[in-house]
């Protein structure tokens, strides 16, 4: 049987946006304020293992929603695997320093999309591609999107805001094909995180692609893994099932 892709769905945090100004740079500058050396690679790979814990923590319980001190808890971790990735210890004290500082640091960031976003968008728009964007961010991120350009590219947007559960639940993707008009085969999500993206799309049927655009991910091999949306075209042809 041919199978056709129809729809296209697109995670939204390194897969089209970044933070302005980037994060390794920001922790790097926040680190060289204790006296911390962690180089740029270091401190990506400390942030990609940092950020798979909190989607984990966040998939048990949403942290927003848990006790100051239980939130507290869940920051310092994080930090403590930043510095990992670049095999420095800190005691509690120090961590606690650094998230604070770190509020301050990071409060004046914007979003900024890829360089390879709006002409991906605008090809596949072309092609009759219908294009989500599926976040777990509980902002408006259809806003954000206008903003950027990339609103009027977009045929919908599912947001934990919106649909009240995080990916990788199922209910999440469920929602998206419903909203696209096609069935999990005929769909493609593409995701810069394995658990979340990946295996949360898989789990429904949809056909799931890495983007690793920092290439932090080399050991994964049982589903496509590109590094630019450049590399999207050839996964989105008819294909026998």
């Amino acid at each position: 049987m041919l199978v056709i892709i129809r729809a296209v769905f697109f995670d939204w945090f390194n897969t089209l946006a970044r933070y302005d100004p980037p994060r390794h740079e920001l922790y790097g500058q926040l680190f060289r304020q204790f006296g911390i050396g962690i180089s740029a690679g270091q401190i990506m790979h400390g942030v990609a293992a940092a950020d798979q814990y909190y989607l984990e923590e966040n998939s048990r319980s949403p942290v927003e929603k848990r006790s100051p001190e239980a939130q507290s808890q869940v920051w310092v971790e994080y930090q403590r695997l930043i510095l990992a990735g670049g095999g420095v210890t800190a005691d509690k004290a120090l961590l606690l320093k650094l998230i604070q500082a770190g509020r301050q640091l990071f409060k004046d960031t914007t979003f900024v999309l890829f360089d390879d976003v709006l002409p991906t968008f605008s090809r596949l728009d072309e092609q009759g591609f219908v294009l989500g964007l599926l976040t777990n961010l509980t902002r408006d991120v259809g806003a954000i999107c206008r903003k950027l350009g990339l609103g009027p590219l977009l045929d919908f947007v599912v947001s934990s805001g919106e649909i009240g559960v995080d990916k990788p639940s199922p209910r999440f993707f469920l929602a998206a094909l419903e909203k696209a008009g096609v069935q999990p085969r005929e769909a493609v999500h593409v995701g810069d995180q394995y658990r979340v993206d990946v295996v949360g799309a898989r789990g429904v049927g949809i056909n799931p692609i890495l983007i690793d655009r920092y290439d932090l991910h080399p050991d994964i091999s049982d589903c496509p893994r590109i590094h630019s949306l450049a590399e999207l075209a050839p996964y989105l042809q008819p294909s026998s099932a």
